[in-house]
């Protein structure tokens, strides 16, 4: 019985167990290629779209905040007064089309936004701002 890893492993008896190739295959990393199926590029596209309408949330959300002291303090002010449908609406008014999840402490905020594909979810994107 030839090994097919070790040519000469007929002369060792050792080599000739099946659990030798359970072992190597543990200890080496060489684990076989687990079946995907064929590929369709269509969801994953989908959801590239649907995560660059995030990103154009966001920017906006982070312009309006770099640009404006007066609407960074709104946000902050609401957050200190623990009004978090404020800070959500201060938020909505730059014009965003996603709904975006908040949550702040003394440190900062923390904005998720998400968004669905074919009634699934998809995308999450979170940004973490110090204050």
């Amino acid at each position: 019985m030839r090994n097919r890893h070790n040519p000469n492993a007929h002369n060792n008896p050792y080599y000739n167990y099946p659990w030798h190739d359970i072992y190597r295959t543990y200890h080496t990393g060489h684990f076989p290629r687990q079946e995907y199926p064929e590929v369709d590029p269509s969801l994953f596209k989908e959801s590239a779209e649907a995560f660059r309408e995030i990103l154009y949330d966001a920017s906006g959300i982070l312009q309006r905040l770099s640009e404006s002291e007066d609407f960074a303090f709104q946000v902050m002010d609401a957050a200190q007064k623990d009004d978090v449908e404020r800070v959500r609406q201060l938020l909505e008014s730059t014009g965003i089309h996603n709904k975006v999840e908040v949550d702040y402490n003394p440190d900062g905020i923390k904005m998720t936004m998400q968004t669905e594909v074919e009634g699934a979810d998809c995308c999450h994107l979170t940004m973490d701002l110090r204050w």
